[in-house]
């Protein structure tokens, strides 16, 4: 019967799946292993060949079989420090490959997971899971594990011998303490660099996935999940090979700190001996015992840093397999077909929706036809629906029944794909990326000629102030456009969507954070993205709605009214309070 607490069997599970990671390194992995066992044998030889020198060549005094004894041990120790420094690096090598692929994996969940996941999800902690608890597993793999494994053959062998010998020589070996720690600290100052470069890449690695994780609509929208991944996946690159290089200078330290020990043994046998020659110390067990001793004390030290180690990597290794076992609701069915180039038409048929752990739905029964080309406003109060609708039609959430329909096509049945490149998205909250003003322009459109890019731009009000930049277009903006006026990045986003060309328009027609001025210049642009598009806005301008083909009054998830400004000003009361609270009253 097993006792263990289910966290506990937990993590010791979530430790061993992790471990299926090695797979593909299997190789590099025996390699490691292969070198631990050699570094651990060779260990174990060295007391023996010291036992050579005192028996066979200072006791008889043979200077021949002392010059022979410690030309094997410097043989050995030179062995020794290649295989440690084999085992060292292979093992990084693996761990740092692993860390390589759970990034990339958790990256790619996280970029194909629906919202209602990130609804639900803090994004702090999904960042910990693919930097922190991935870079502890890391930790555990490349070093925790072959330790674990070479102290416990290490342990039972030195205890062996040293049964019946007495610890308190083992004192001796104390005095090359001194000198390990000025190594060390020569090691730290040179290896620090390295390691805060690696920091800063971890930085912009960290930077990317945050900017993917609080745009992951517009990621979404214009279906950019494989550029964004070969994004992550080039800044996770350079990560890995500064860290293997940082690898490689330990891998030549450690192995010089235990020469330093090689050597401190050496010096015990030459003061052992001269003791022996003189008669106050019996032969050269005496000298075998301390390095006995010494392979024995490194293993007990190393259980106590191992089993912290185990605990926090078992932990992580849950973590992240949290995310990596998660399912999407919203996916490609087994059998979608792309969608085909669209008019614009969109049916909801009975169409209700309900956010995971919500009490009641958020849409209840709603059904409607918008034509190709027509304008739909939705007007409603807070939490009636507005963005349930527009969020169901590029399928960022499903139906929970009904059907949402383009074309007369199901938007299940359909590639995500296919379906989100045809449907173009301003929001409210206009996301930009890291890089140049070209780049965020010809975002939805990456092969877009400078031609298009300078088209869009002057459509949307953008032209101008992007020109009065010292660097135009390749003028390099900050994370979420900083640098950039509200105004500005809403222009720039608009523009990115007119490049685009999207048969159906998507966005949040709320300019009220804005002065006049500018205002008027995205609206100017709103309305020649507006052209000739079947466009659904959350609207909150009195023009827009007075101009709108069709409108959708919505209250508690159900869809109370719809036609046009005059009709539902002469026949619905709500309509009136609604214009009257929410919407900006101004006709331009």
């Amino acid at each position: 019967m097993n006792n263990r607490p289910p966290r506990e069997r937990g993590n010791t599970q979530a430790l061993r799946r992790s471990l299926s990671f090695l797979k593909p390194y299997g190789l590099i992995t025996l390699g490691a292993f292969i070198s631990m066992v050699l570094v651990s044998v060779l260990g174990l030889i060295t007391p023996q060949l010291l036992k050579f020198i005192v028996d066979e060549g200072i006791t008889p005094k043979l200077a021949g079989n002392i010059w022979q004894g410690v030309a094997l041990l410097i043989g050995a120790a030179a062995v020794r420090a290649a295989f440690t420094f084999a085992q060292t690096y292979l093992a990084e090598r693996v761990s740092q490959n692993v860390a390589f692929d759970l990034r990339n994996q958790i990256f790619n969940k996280l970029s194909t997971l629906s919202f209602s996941y990130h609804d639900q999800q803090q994004t702090g902690q999904l960042m910990t899971r693919v930097t922190s608890d991935v870079d502890v597993l890391r930790q555990f793999i490349g070093g925790g594990l072959l330790q674990l494994i070479g102290s416990v053959i290490v342990l039972i062998a030195a205890a062996a011998v040293l049964i019946s010998m007495n610890w308190q020589l083992a004192l001796i070996e104390l005095a090359c303490i001194p000198i390990i720690f000025v190594f060390l600290g020569y090691f730290i100052a040179r290896v620090r660099p390295l390691f805060s470069k690696a920091q800063e890449r971890l930085g912009k690695l960290t930077t990317i996935l945050q900017e993917n994780l609080a745009g992951i609509r517009v990621v979404r929208a214009f279906a950019r999940e494989p550029h964004e991944t070969s994004r992550y996946r080039g800044a996770n690159q350079l990560l890995m090979d500064v860290n293997i290089d940082a690898a490689k200078r330990i891998s030549v330290t450690f192995p010089l700190l235990f020469l330093i020990v090689n050597i401190a043994t050496m010096l015990v046998v030459l003061v052992g001996g001269i003791q022996v020659i003189n008669q106050q110390l019996s032969v050269g067990d005496l000298v075998a015992f301390n390095s006995y001793l010494a392979a024995l004390l490194q293993p007990v030290f190393q259980f106590g840093f191992l089993a912290a180690s185990i605990s926090r990597s078992g932990a992580s290794a849950e973590r992240i397999f949290e995310v990596l076992d998660v399912e999407s609701e919203v996916k490609d069915k087994a059998n979608a077909k792309p969608l085909p180039a669209i008019k614009g038409r969109v049916e909801f048929k009975n169409a209700a929706f309900k956010f995971a752990g919500a009490d009641r739905p958020t849409l209840s029964d709603v059904s409607f036809v918008v034509e190709p080309g027509q304008t739909v406003a939705i007007l409603g109060r807070t939490g009636s629906g507005k963005s349930s609708i527009i969020n169901l039609i590029p399928r960022f959430y499903d139906v929970r029944s009904g059907s949402v329909l383009i074309d007369g096509h199901d938007v299940r049945d359909v590639t995500l794909t296919s379906l989100r490149s045809q449907i173009g998205i301003v929001l409210q909250d206009a996301v930009l990326f890291s890089g140049s003003i070209r780049e965020n322009l010809a975002y939805g459109k990456m092969d877009a000629s400078d031609d298009e890019i300078v088209a869009a731009a002057t459509a949307a009000q953008a032209h101008d102030f992007i020109m009065a930049f010292p660097d135009r277009y390749d003028t390099i903006i900050g994370e979420r456009g900083v640098g950039l006026s509200g105004g500005q990045k809403q222009r720039i986003a608009i523009a990115r969507t007119l490049l685009l060309k999207p048969a159906i328009l998507i966005f949040d027609d709320s300019t009220s954070s804005v002065d006049a001025e500018t205002e008027y210049q995205i609206q100017q642009a709103l309305d020649e993205l507006m052209q000739g598009r079947t466009s659904f806005v959350i609207a909150q301008r009195i023009s827009t709605v007075r101009n709108a083909d069709l409108i959708l009054l919505m209250d508690e998830g159900k869809l109370v009214a719809h036609g046009k400004h005059e009709e539902l000003l002469r026949d619905n009361h709500m309509y009136g309070e609604i214009l009257d609270s929410q919407v900006i009253g101004t006709q331009s």
